[in-house]
């Protein structure tokens, strides 16, 4: 289930629905969304972040990261 949500929204990101610099849902939101337990639910986001789709600003939530392929368009 972890993975399947981390696919779910990574495509979110690629196709642009959570855009770079949007915040990302947060863990309830999304655990609410799917129905998973909050522990798959931060496994599925932890994974987001090691993959470099996501970010974490303490204490403001976490936000889709610019990706390679857009940072090279704006250059």
């Amino acid at each position: 289930m972890e993975a399947a949500l981390r696919n779910v929204l990574a495509e979110r990101i690629r196709t642009g629905e959570y855009a770079p610099g949007d915040r990302m849902p947060s863990v309830m939101a999304l655990m609410d969304e799917f129905g998973l337990a909050v522990a798959t639910t931060q496994k599925a986001v932890a994974k987001l972040r090691d993959d470099g789709l996501i970010y974490t600003e303490p204490g403001l939530g976490s936000f889709v990261a610019k990706q390679d392929g857009e940072a090279l368009d704006q250059q």
